[in-house]
């Protein structure tokens, strides 16, 4: 069970914006991660809970920040609640969307594991609904995405492989690359992994 600690900054900028301690596994039915946000002060700064179907639909979605909440899943495309932080006005949505993403590295590993690409397959297309940081607003993008390289690395536990994949936004033609192994990202625009308690796990 992979635990450890992200770095998130602003991708342009590079303002720090938060540590994320996260734990996550594979498991029967899928794939989960939870983690905890605190601001560089180490104030709390929010929450993720993310659970994957064995085919990396969602299937469960919690998200909090700033005292606003999404609650979400794959039904008729994708569905989410979104609340106030008053909790006095909720609303719903639904789009035929794959999944969602947002700010945190967990939504990275979870459209890797649905899109299930191979170094020799051409880009694929996929529509998500972004939930990002300070308000969890819903926004649906159109990305490509393209596994460029896979490479396996030696270390004392083993061979460790790292996938590198070309991320592009279809709407403004914006491209970046995004380095993955197992369910942890090594490097990601704005994400750097600074700690990790236990090797990446492996999905089948």
């Amino acid at each position: 069970m992979p635990r450890g600690r992200y770095s998130l900054h602003d991708p342009h900028d590079h303002t720090p914006l938060a540590e994320e301690h996260f734990q996550c596994a594979p498991g029967p039915a899928g794939w989960r991660y939870v983690s905890r946000l605190t601001t560089p002060a180490g104030a709390p700064h929010g929450s993720v809970d993310l659970a994957l179907d064995e085919l990396g639909r969602p299937l469960r979605l919690e998200l909090h920040a700033a005292d606003w909440q999404v609650r979400g899943a794959a039904l008729d495309g994708v569905t989410w609640v979104r609340t106030d932080p008053t909790g006095a006005h909720a609303t719903e949505g639904n789009v035929r969307a794959h999944a969602f993403t947002g700010t945190s590295p967990a939504f990275l590993v979870a459209t890797a594991r649905l899109l299930r690409l191979t170094p020799s397959a051409p880009p694929v297309r996929v529509r998500l609904v972004a939930l990002t940081d300070p308000v969890l607003a819903p926004r649906t993008v159109d990305q490509s995405w393209a596994l460029l390289d896979r490479e396996a690395h030696p270390t004392d536990n083993g061979p460790l492989t790292v996938d590198a994949y070309q991320v592009s936004d279809l709407s403004t033609g914006e491209q970046h690359t995004v380095h993955l192994a197992g369910d942890v990202v090594l490097s990601a625009p704005g994400i750097e992994l600074e700690d990790l308690e236990s090797p990446p796990s492996v999905f089948s």
